[in-house]
């Protein structure tokens, strides 16, 4: 399995994940998402809308894996969008994306 989507699993073992559309734009409106994965397999509204949210409250944002991938990684059903709110998970994943 690869390293970022055990991170994600870990991270969300943890409680610092949000996943879901609108649940992840609160958590960017309310600035406590550090960084935010969009799969990339997205419907186009739905990166438009999550890509231009995270670029006014300017969030790093990663696209990354299938929505079936993401999902897998955080042990529920196909998730198109996940917010990661602690930046010590934030921080690792995007060194292991680099």
């Amino acid at each position: 399995m690869n390293k970022l989507f055990s991170l994600l699993g870990l991270a969300m073992r943890a409680g610092k994940i949000v996943s879901g559309e609108e649940l992840v734009l609160k958590e960017v409106r309310s600035g406590k998402a550090q960084l935010v994965l969009l799969a990339i397999d997205a419907a186009k509204n739905t990166e438009k809308k999550v890509s231009d949210k995270c670029s006014t409250y300017q969030i790093p944002i990663l696209r990354y894996g299938t929505r079936h991938e993401l999902g897998n990684a955080i042990g529920k059903a196909e998730r198109v969008v996940i917010a990661i709110t602690d930046s010590g998970f934030s921080r690792s994943m995007q060194k292991l994306v680099q």
